[in-house]
């Protein structure tokens, strides 16, 4: 079974996010949107699927990290979330929450690795 087959997307907490991405806009050239900016990519092992890379600023005092208390979390995709939830819990992962599905962008879940950081791992839709 694969389990991570990409970079989900990169957050991190910023002092003023709107700013900051009025910043990444004009000088590195970044589409922006109100999540930040996506960068669509085909996959090496699958030349026919499509997926995305999203990076996004966060308010500083966003809570969305915790309980890291690191300045960003990692994203991660994954092909069948349930399935690797269940391999990392057998492994004795830390999994934070559960697992939540939003129709419009796919399954969502959270691990924490071993130096505290918080990792979000997604099932695309």
């Amino acid at each position: 079974m694969k389990r991570v087959i990409g970079i989900g997307g990169i957050f991190f907490k910023s002092k003023n996010p709107d700013q900051i991405k009025e910043w990444y806009g004009k000088h590195l050239g970044f589409n922006i949107s109100p999540y930040g900016t996506k960068f669509e990519f085909r996959r090496a092992d699958n030349k026919e699927e499509m997926n995305c890379a999203v990076w996004s600023p966060f308010k500083e005092d966003s809570n969305k990290f915790e309980p890291s208390k690191k300045e960003f979390m990692l994203n991660f995709t994954v092909d069948d979330l349930a399935a690797v939830l269940a391999e990392l819990k057998k492994e004795g992962v830390e999994i934070v929450g559960e697992l939540k599905d939003y129709a419009e962008y796919g399954k969502f879940a959270h691990i924490m690795d071993p130096e505290g950081n918080k990792i979000e791992l997604w099932q695309p839709r």
